[in-house]
């Protein structure tokens, strides 16, 4: 089969590899109709995320039909066409019983990325993310094993196409998640750090629920101006205000801070020289720019929700300052698994519409082009779909 494969930093080539088998009797094999490029498969493609290798295929945005089945599975049959959450889940744990299931205690054999590893077991294993994620193969592929197919699995209807239903995989329950971690209700005001593809479905989210004042905070234009124009978002450019927090502060009543903030950027923020220095030589993880500007932008006693995601030491993190505002910080990755029945409804009523951050259908034998194009901003793209058999003539913009 085709699959993209990772060969290094900023080198990744669609390759011929092997055709996946079942690997145990409760897995599926999916035949591949649609799969996306995330902005967390940017940390992957950089070479920022330790444990990735030569060849690893990367992916976690997909679905597809189902193929072939192994012989304990009951929830889904060869003809189905669902989507697969990016978080492999077991469904029986003590955390899925919770429906934490990003936490599932029974699908990651890695290590995880926490640092301080004091009774600290790995979290679920997720598609295409490196040894550190269960070093599971991911869907930017023809083909896909998926495993526990009887919790992950999620039918979709035959009358929704693809970039309709596709990004219940990832980042349309991840920005919901993020929006309900942040307690939106009609009223409320939230400030969102990153106009990338959660950031802008977090704001569509935001709306939904009621959010009366939404600011939106990033450095392209394009992405800012199409936050403002479809959910009514107050835009802020931080090339052009180097300290979007104060001007945010300024314009909410009394002067206090948003609401909730919620930062949809995550480690690669860009911050300080200081941090830059460090990140080079590896002395740490990450750069806190995004979080110390949330921390700053919220009122008192207000929610921090980070869907972004975050790797080791931050360099100047401002505990104190969270400490004496008195904030609460929701965070992780999400648990995809209990939001899908819901979050497909709301589609299927018109309320929510996510392909519409849709920029590019590209073939899948394009995908090192698409992995340019979306992290150098280049064709004011917010959101590549790959497409398995597609042609170059049939691909659209």
């Amino acid at each position: 089969m085709k699959a993209l494969t990772y060969h290094g930093p900023h080198n990744v080539s669609v390759d011929t590899t092997p055709d996946p088998g079942l690997a145990a009797t409760d897995d599926i094999i999916l035949r591949v109709t649609a799969t996306a490029i995330c902005g967390s498969d940017l940390h992957l493609y950089r070479g920022k995320i330790p444990g990735t290798s030569h060849g690893d295929i990367f992916g976690h945005e997909f679905m597809g039909e189902v193929v072939e089945t192994g012989p304990d599975v009951k929830a889904v049959s060869k003809g189905d066409r669902v989507v697969i959450p990016f978080v492999i889940a077991c469904g029986d744990c003590f955390f899925c019983r919770l429906q934490q299931y990003s936490a599932c205690e029974n699908t990651n054999s890695g290590k995880g990325a926490a640092l301080n590893r004091k009774n600290i077991t790995p979290p679920a294993a997720l598609f295409g993310y490196s040894s550190l994620y269960g070093g599971v193969p991911g869907g930017q592929a023809e083909y896909v094993r998926v495993p526990k197919a009887n919790t992950g699995p999620f039918k979709v209807p035959d009358n929704l196409p693809d970039e309709k239903v596709l990004f219940l995989s990832d980042i349309l329950p991840t920005a919901w998640q993020a929006v309900k971690n942040a307690e939106i209700k009609p009223g409320s005001s939230v400030a969102i750090y990153g106009a990338g593809p959660v950031g802008l479905l977090s704001a569509a989210c935001a709306r939904l629920n009621g959010a009366e004042q939404i600011f939106i905070i990033d450095h392209n234009d394009y992405r800012l101006a199409f936050a403002q124009q479809r959910y009514g978002a107050i835009p802020i450019n931080f090339d052009k205000n180097d300290d979007p927090a104060a001007w945010i502060i300024e314009n909410t009543p009394g002067n206090r801070g948003v609401d909730a903030v919620i930062d949809a950027v995550g480690f690669e923020a860009k911050g300080s020289l200081t941090e830059t220095v460090l990140s080079t030589l590896k002395i740490e993880g990450s750069s806190g720019k995004a979080i110390r500007q949330c921390i700053a932008a919220v009122r008192r006693g207000g929610i921090v929700s980070v869907p972004g995601v975050y790797a080791g030491f931050i360099h100047g993190f401002m505990f104190g300052d969270a400490f004496d505002k008195g904030l609460t910080f929701k965070m992780g990755q999400t648990h995809v698994h209990a939001y899908l029945p819901d979050l497909l409804k709301l589609i299927e009523q018109g309320h929510l519409t996510p392909e519409e951050i849709v920029t590019h259908h590209m073939p899948l034998e394009d995908a090192a082009r698409g992995y340019e194009i979306f992290e150098k901003r280049q064709e004011e793209c917010r959101k590549v779909i790959l497409v398995p058999g597609m042609s170059a003539e049939e691909a659209t913009m």
